[in-house]
């Protein structure tokens, strides 16, 4: 009888043990372009604050704006992806361009700061939807060892945030190299942390995508060759052409606006579009796709927060000590909580094999709500802090980083499954998209949290440090309330989205 070969892809999928060679690659790529990305992200309030002297509601305003830049591109990132460059091409080009981003607010973070940000924007798009889309494709359809896969991925993603996220900042604000870097290069060296580890992140994945087999190769793949490369430089150039529309639109945040009002019905009318060409139950798997964005929305803008609204309430109204031990406040508040999902990951893993083999795990649906009333708990414990605070307005670092290990199994039950949902959801041709999907409600979360935050910052302008930390703690529990109505909510329809996922668990 004559032997079928097998494709270098099925000897990809028929790893033997818990997690293919590759995953532990594009692991290690993730956590240092995660690095870079949460360093910067831990700085930009701060930054534009203390350095650009931005008063608190503006700097939140463009902490949003900037946030949502990032990842609505990764919707860009991933229709290019898949149309024309592959998973491969798009990620090393995003990469190149992070790092050119880096280097310019290493070199001048002043003068050229949304020049630099507009650089790590458009790279951020064309890395990260991309680089998640392919741990899909190391499993097969239905291999139940992808939601194990997704989480190890999703510990690299916090490791590099845990290392990068206190780095940076610590760095910028004195904690760490005080005595070693002048005050004035502070932020130069802390820009430019993140240049070096993103190099060392691009430079893992040229070495090691030789073992990627077909994955994430240019879907042209069979087109003339001329055609292609007209295509791949076509978006080359097109990427570079819309930086100083990016600049202008971050720069000034009415520009942003309109951008969001935009790409999110655009984003929509192209789903429903491309839905003609799937089947009844195709279609239902995408509706429910959708119901885990939207609510995914809400559920950003309240955590991501932490870049905003509660970096500045860590830097004014928070003590320097965690268990008796001096740190950077704003370094713990950008790093917490990726340190509780290093620590805790496993064991929630375990938890749900565990109720799932009596029986009783509950589904994606109710996770994802149980995500939302977690977060509401760790939002209640942040409003608690203005019961502890001194006269001068400081509180207890202590009872802040609680919150965040409340928050974290939040975050737990909602993140590396929604990324996993999307790839289980999505049709074949669809995954890229729907993985850009999925962060462009990362995009319209960070955009409404700089509202919130803003907002709030408003509300305390000219304020005491004593009622500042008030009123940022009573906005706090309005975002705690929120979240449980929104948790409660998605509990009572788990029933319906259910049935639309059909077999999908």
């Amino acid at each position: 009888m004559e032997q079928v070969p097998v494709s270098d892809l099925e000897k990809i999928q028929s790893f033997q043990g818990k997690y293919p060679k590759q995953l532990w690659y594009l692991f290690f790529s993730e956590m240092w372009e995660r690095f870079c990305f949460y360093g910067m992200r831990g700085m930009l309030v701060i930054f534009m604050v203390s350095q650009l002297m931005m008063d608190e509601k503006v700097a939140n305003l463009q902490y949003g704006a900037t946030q949502a830049f990032v990842y609505a591109f990764t919707f860009v990132g991933g229709l290019f992806a898949d149309k024309i460059l592959g998973y491969r091409k798009s990620l090393f080009w995003g990469g190149l361009l992070m790092i050119v981003g880096s280097i310019i607010l290493s070199v001048d973070p002043k003068n050229f700061f949304f020049i630099g940000i507009s650089f790590t924007i458009i790279g951020t798009g064309f890395f990260k939807p991309n680089i998640s889309t392919m741990v899909g494709r190391l499993y097969k359809d239905g291999d139940n060892r992808t939601d194990a896969g997704f989480s190890l991925f999703y510990a690299g993603v916090n490791l590099g945030a845990l290392i990068g996220g206190y780095l940076c900042i610590a760095v910028a604000d004195g904690t760490l190299l005080s005595g070693t870097v002048p005050e004035h290069l502070r932020w130069n060296v802390a820009f430019g942390f993140a240049a070096v580890v993103m190099i060392i992140s691009l430079l893992t994945f040229t070495q090691t995508q030789k073992s990627l087999g077909p994955i994430g190769l240019s879907p042209l793949a069979n087109a003339a060759p001329s055609h292609k490369k007209m295509l791949e430089v076509v978006t080359y150039i097109g990427s570079l052409a819309v930086i100083p529309l990016i600049i202008l639109m971050v720069s000034k945040t009415e520009y942003t606006d309109y951008f969001m009002f935009t790409i999110g019905p655009a984003s929509l009318i192209y789903l429903l579009w491309e839905m003609r060409n799937f089947s009844v139950q195709e279609n239902k798997k995408l509706v429910a796709a959708l119901v885990f964005i939207i609510f995914s929305v809400f559920f950003w803008a309240f955590f991501e927060q932490s870049g905003g609204s509660l970096s500045l309430f860590a830097l004014n109204n928070l003590d320097n000590k965690l268990l008796g031990v001096t740190v950077s406040p704003p370094g713990v508040n950008n790093a917490a909580n990726s340190l509780f999902v290093i620590i805790f990951a496993a064991l929630v893993g375990i938890v749900w094999l565990a109720m799932a083999k009596r029986k009783i795990e509950p589904n994606t649906v109710v996770k994802f709500g149980l995500g939302f009333l977690f977060l509401a708990g760790g939002f209640y414990v942040f409003y608690q802090t203005k019961f502890f605070a001194s006269p001068d307005g400081i509180t207890s670092l202590n009872l802040f980083t609680f919150g965040w290990f409340v928050i974290t199994f939040g975050e737990l039950c909602l993140s590396p499954i929604g990324m996993s949902a999307m790839t289980k959801l999505s049709p074949q041709k669809m995954q890229a998209v729907m993985m850009g999907m999925w962060f462009l409600a990362s995009a319209y979360g960070q955009y409404l949290a700089g509202i919130l935050g803003a907002n709030i910052a408003e509300a305390s302008e000219n304020a005491s440090n004593l009622d500042k930390l008030n009123i940022y703690a009573d906005g706090y529990q309005q975002l705690a309330i929120y979240a449980l109505i929104a948790g409660i909510v998605l509990i009572v329809i788990s029933p319906f989205v259910k049935k639309l996922m059909q077999e999908v668990k």
